[in-house]
C-alpha cells in the first residue's frame, strides 16, 4: 500500500541526514539521453548491497530519487524491493500504481521532514540519494549529505548529463577500492565522507614548514565516523593495520629477541594501500610525520650520519648511534654518530668500500635509486626494478642491519607500485613509519617518471609487538580511524635529489593523540 503524498514545504521540522550513491566520470557526466551510458554488473552489485544492507535487520533503508530516475528502472525491478522508495515530484498526475514502499513527496525537504518523522524515523535506517541529475546537481554537496558513495568511471564515456564536483574542501576520502575493468571499463568505488561543515580556512602553512600539519585548518568538525554502512566503515585501510595487530597480540607466538625485550609475533604477513585518493598516514595515533620526510630524504641523500638528522630535531636513531649502543655492537672505533653502510649507503653506492660517514662516495659503488629509475622510465615492463638495502658482506659494519630491506618497482597503466619486503617488523613504532615512508618514495618516484600513485604492498616477515607495547596498542585499536590525508608535493620538482621537506604537504591530517611507546635497543 502507498504511502499518501507528502507534498508541503510550508512548515519547516527535523530533517534527516543523507548519503548520496552515484556513478560518474572523471569530469562528473553521469547520463547520456536519459540512460546511464554504461552497463556495470559489479556496479548494480555494489548498489544493492550498499543500499540493501541494515545493521538492524527489524529496519530498512530508504532511497531518494526524482521522477525520472524512477521511470528509467524497469517496470520489474520497481520499486526497488527491501527499500522505501521516495520519490519527488510536484506532478500530481504521477502514478505511482498503489504499490508497498513506494511514497511521494514534493520536494527534498519535504522529504527528508517525512523521513524524520514518525514512523519512518524509527524503521528507516539510513536514507540514500540515488538521483537524477537535478537532484544532484543540488544536493550532492549539501550540508545534509553525510557521505558520497562515488563509482569512479576512469574511462572516456561520452555523456550529456553532469553534476557538480564533490567540494573537496568539506569532503575528504575515506575508502577507495583498488580500480578493476568490466566491459573495457575500468572504474573504482571510492567513498567520501563530510570531515566539515562549510568551507574550511586556507590550507597556507601561514609561515610554517610544509611538513609542520596546520592542526587549526586540518581540524575536523567530524570526530565519528559510524554513520558510514558498515561494509564501508569496515574497508577503511587503517584496519589493515590494527586487525594484524590485534591478530598478533591475541595469538602470536612468545618469542625472545635481540633485545631482551620479549615480543609476540606473526611469520609472514600483507598490508595493501591505495594510493590513488590519499596518503596512508595512519590516524589513530599521530604519526611524526616530519621525521618520516627528513629520514627518507636522508636516505635519498646516501648519508650515514646520525647527526645530520638529530640537527633537524629528528632523534629516531639516536639510539642505534650512541657511544654507548656502537661499543656494544663492536663499532667502538666508529665515531659516534657514524651509522655505517646503512640505508642511504646501499641505495646509492651499493658495493663500495665503507670508510667513515665523513668520506666523499661519490661515482663509487652501483647507484640502485638512479637504476630504478632509468627502468622505470626506459624498461617499465623489467621484472628486475629492485631496490636492495641487504648487503650481507657489509651487515657486521652497520650499526643496525635493515630491517626494511627489499622493495620491487611495478608500472601499469601509467601508475608506479611498490611492494617492500620487511624482514622484521616493530608493529608499534616501526610499521606506521615504515607505511608512510615506502608510500612516499612511491609518490616520489612516480612524479621523476611522469605516473602517477599505485599501491603499495608492505610484505613482513617477523611481525612482532613488544611486551612493552602491548597496553599501549590495546589502547590505540579500540579508537576509530579517520579519514587518512591528501598527500600534494610540489609538482616542479623531478629530480629524485631536488626534494626538500618543504616540496611535502599534507591536507586533511586530524589523528587521535600520540600514545608512547619506548622504543627496544
Amino acid at each position: 500500500m502507498a504511502t499518501a503524498p507528502a507534498n508541503g514545504d510550508s512548515e519547516s521540522g527535523p530533517q534527516r541526514n543523507y548519503q548520496v550513491v552515484v556513478a560518474a566520470t572523471r569530469d562528473m557526466g553521469i547520463g547520456k539521453d536519459g540512460v546511464l551510458p554504461w552497463k556495470l554488473l559489479g556496479d548494480l552489485k555494489f548498489f544493492k548491497e550498499l543500499t540493501l544492507a541494515t545493521s538492524d535487520p527489524a529496519k530498512k533503508n530508504a532511497v531518494i530519487m526524482g521522477r525520472k530516475t524512477w521511470e528509467s528502472i524497469p517496470v520489474k525491478s520497481r520499486p526497488l524491493p527491501g527499500r522505501l522508495n521516495v520519490i519527488l515530484t510536484r506532478s500530481g498526475s504521477f502514478d505511482f500504481a498503489t504499490v508497498e514502499n513506494v511514497v511521494i513527496c514534493g520536494s527534498m525537504k519535504s522529504a527528508l521532514e517525512l523521513l524524520a518523522s514518525t514512523p519512518y524515523c524509527l524503521s528507516i535506517e539510513k536514507v540514500f540519494v540515488i538521483g537524477g541529475g537535478q537532484v544532484l546537481r543540488e544536493y550532492l554537496n549539501g550540508p545534509a549529505c553525510e557521505a558520497i558513495h562515488l563509482t569512479d568511471i576512469q574511462s572516456s564515456i561520452e555523456c550529456d548529463t553532469f553534476i557538480p564536483p564533490i567540494d573537496f574542501s568539506v569532503f575528504q576520502p575515506w575508502y577507495s577500492s583498488f580500480p578493476v575493468v568490466e566491459s573495457n571499463i575500468r572504474h573504482s568505488f571510492v567513498t567520501f565522507v563530510r570531515v566539515r561543515k562549510s568551507l574550511a580556512e586556507t590550507h597556507e602553512s601561514n609561515g610554517k614548514e610544509s611538513t609542520e600539519v596546520d592542526t587549526k585548518n586540518d581540524k575536523f568538525e567530524t570526530e565519528n565516523f559510524s554513520f558510514l554502512p558498515k561494509m564501508i566503515f569496515d574497508r577503511h585501510e587503517e584496519y589493515h593495520y590494527l586487525n594484524l595487530v590485534e591478530d598478533i597480540i591475541r595469538s602470536g607466538a612468545q618469542k625472545n629477541d635481540r633485545t631482551g625485550t620479549g615480543t609476540l609475533s606473526k611469520f609472514g604477513c600483507q598490508m595493501r594501500f591505495n594510493l590513488r585518493k590519499n596518503f596512508p598516514l595512519l590516524t589513530t595515533k599521530r604519526v611524526f610525520w616530519r621525521g618520516v620526510v627528513e629520514e627518507l630524504l636522508w636516505f635519498i641523500s646516501g648519508s650515514t650520519n646520525a647527526k645530520v638528522l638529530q640537527e633537524k630535531g629528528i632523534h629516531i636513531w639516536d639510539g642505534n648511534a650512541s657511544r654507548e649502543y656502537l661499543d656494544s655492537v663492536g663499532l667502538a672505533h666508529r665515531e659516534e654518530g657514524d651509522l655505517g653502510p646503512v640505508y642511504g649507503f646501499q641505495w646509492r653506492h651499493f658495493g663500495a668500500e665503507y670508510t667513515d660517514m665523513h668520506a666523499d662516495y661519490t661515482g663509487k659503488g652501483f647507484d640502485q635509486l638512479m637504476d630504478v629509475i632509468d627502468k622505470i622510465k626506459n624498461n617499465p615492463d623489467d621484472r628486475r626494478i629492485i631496490l636492495s638495502a641487504w648487503n650481507p658482506s657489509d651487515l657486521k659494519k652497520m650499526a643496525l642491519p635493515p630491517c626494511h630491506m627489499f622493495a620491487q618497482f611495478y608500472v601499469e597503466n601509467g601508475e608506479l607500485s611498490c611492494q617492500m619486503y620487511q624482514r622484521s617488523a616493530d608493529m608499534g613504532l616501526g610499521v606506521p613509519f615504515n607505511i608512510a615512508s615506502y608510500s612516499l618514495l612511491t609518490y616520489m618516484i612516480a612524479q621523476v617518471c611522469d605516473l602517477s600513485p599505485g599501491d603499495f604492498v608492505h610484505v613482513i616477515g617477523d611481525a612482532h609487538v613488544y611486551r612493552t607495547h602491548v597496553r599501549a596498542l590495546e589502547e590505540q585499536i579500540q579508537k576509530m580511524p579517520k579519514p587518512f590525508p591528501i598527500l600534494k608535493i610540489n609538482p616542479s620538482k623531478k629530480d629524485i635529489d631536488s626534494f626538500v621537506a618543504s616540496d611535502f604537504k599534507l591536507v586533511g591530517y586530524d589523528p587521535h593523540q600520540k600514545i608512547e611507546m619506548k622504543m627496544a635497543i
